[in-house]
């Protein structure tokens, strides 16, 4: 692919590594394009809570050897940077410069990425926004709590970015915004430097704009190379579980009918596409899940809520104060449920009929919510978050108002390069 100037920032980040190694394309100039496309829409979109231009153009001059040789990625506000302010989505850290970096810029920075700045997160990545509007309709959240990353990948201005995810902090703005986002199995990418929300079911993860993008990233965020499918046969056909979830009368009419049509098209294409029931285990999983957040965020947070309650919102101390009332008999037993739905999804795809590599469910109900005081529903989200399974949004299904919606893709617990070939293959039939 001939790239120019103008154009370089619609790049994939694997088809940008590409011109740059090849030399049809220097990092200079991808660089100037993705500032170019910063400086026509961040004051609509509002992506950023710091760009870090002057020390991004001075890296792109003298880009450093690695597989991301002199590509500029997002690093969501939540994620310490030693150079760039961490404020973790709250006026209390305002002025925070942390004093290392995270193990995962560490490895991005070694790479040879060039950070270009730090994404908008929502305060302590739970529910209160931030100023992130969605690309695609301005009038509508991005989702969060990965906000800034999700509209920053999805508008061109950064080919990558990374976000994180508790409850549906990837997956749901990944559908909101049009992109695809990847949360990895439970502890596969290192979350030290990262601001804890609920330890036990943070999970640090991407947004890219392909699935292999998405693997690729992951597979040097984690020194993992099983991830980097790039070399896999890309001819594979997934055999898919549609599956409902107990959560599927809260999705939208017209979302149920896209994931039926669009389940109906993988069938078409050669895929074997089988109804898919979820464990017992699973029935109130999203229940245990908030009961379980709650319960860590009142750990998490109770400095910033003893210390500097006038600047918390009242959404966090709302949470805050129910996690405080929770027994901690019923977090262990909330835990427990997770650990046991773990087990039994393993066991219920290894026995399903036709056998079964992935799932397919809603990402989320439908399409962005209009207004930006609130993120969305992340109710197709908990119960994959606390069971710690991989899932990723695949984009390219479109609601009543032309806007995205997302199909999400599920494995087991640690076949995350099982997933990540099939979430390809249905990304490739699905457009």
């Amino acid at each position: 692919m001939e790239s120019t100037v103008s154009s370089a920032n619609q790049l994939s980040l694997i088809e940008a590594v590409r011109a740059i190694s090849s030399g049809r394309l220097t990092s200079e100039a991808l660089l100037a394009s993705c500032l170019e496309r910063i400086d026509e829409r961040e004051t609509q979109v509002g992506a950023w809570r710091h760009l870090d231009r002057a020390n991004a153009e001075a890296s792109a001059r003298h880009p450093g050897a690695g597989p991301l040789c002199g590509i500029p990625v997002g690093i969501k506000d939540l994620i310490d940077t030693v150079d760039m302010p961490t404020g973790y989505g709250s006026p209390i850290y305002s002025d925070h410069f942390p004093c290392r970096d995270a193990a995962c810029v560490s490895e991005l920075r070694n790479a040879g990425a060039i950070l270009l700045g730090k994404t908008v997160s929502t305060e302590f990545a739970y529910f209160q926004p931030g100023k992130t509007a969605n690309p695609q309709d301005l009038k509508r959240t991005p989702g969060g709590s990965s906000s800034g990353s999700a509209a920053a990948v999805a508008d061109f201005h950064v080919p990558a970015a990374l976000g994180t995810q508790t409850a549906g902090s990837i997956i749901r703005p990944a559908s909101f915004c049009g992109v695809v986002g990847y949360k990895p199995s439970y502890g596969l990418l290192p979350l030290t430097g990262i601001r804890a929300l609920a330890p036990s079911m943070d999970h640090l993860g991407t947004l890219t704009r392909t699935v292999e993008d998405a693997g690729f990233l992951a597979a040097i965020l984690g020194r993992r190379p099983e991830l980097d499918i790039q070399s896999e046969d890309d001819d594979w056909v997934p055999k898919i579980g549609f599956c409902e979830t107990p959560q599927w009368q809260q999705a939208e009419p017209s979302t149920q009918a896209l994931l039926r049509d669009a389940a109906q098209s993988l069938r078409s294409a050669g895929a074997v596409v089988q109804e898919f029931n979820l464990p017992e285990e699973f029935s109130d999983l999203g229940e245990a899940h908030q009961l379980a957040m709650d319960y860590e965020v009142s750990v998490t947070g109770l400095f910033e809520v003893t210390n500097h309650a006038d600047q918390v919102s009242a959404r966090f101390r709302e949470r805050f104060a129910a996690g405080q009332a929770t027994a901690t008999r019923d977090y262990d037993s909330a835990l427990q449920k997770a650990q046991r739905a773990r087990a039994a999804l393993t066991m219920a795809m290894d026995a399903a009929s036709s056998g079964c590599d992935v799932l397919i469910c809603p990402s989320a109900p439908g399409e962005a919510p209009e207004g930006l005081d609130a993120t969305g529903d992340p109710v197709f989200n908990r119960i994959w978050t606390f069971s710690g399974v991989p899932c990723i949004n695949v984009p390219g299904l479109k609601g009543p108002n032309n806007l995205p919606v997302g199909l999400q893709v599920v494995g087991r617990f640690g076949d995350d390069t099982r997933l990540l070939k099939a979430a390809r293959w249905i990304h490739n039939q699905l457009g």
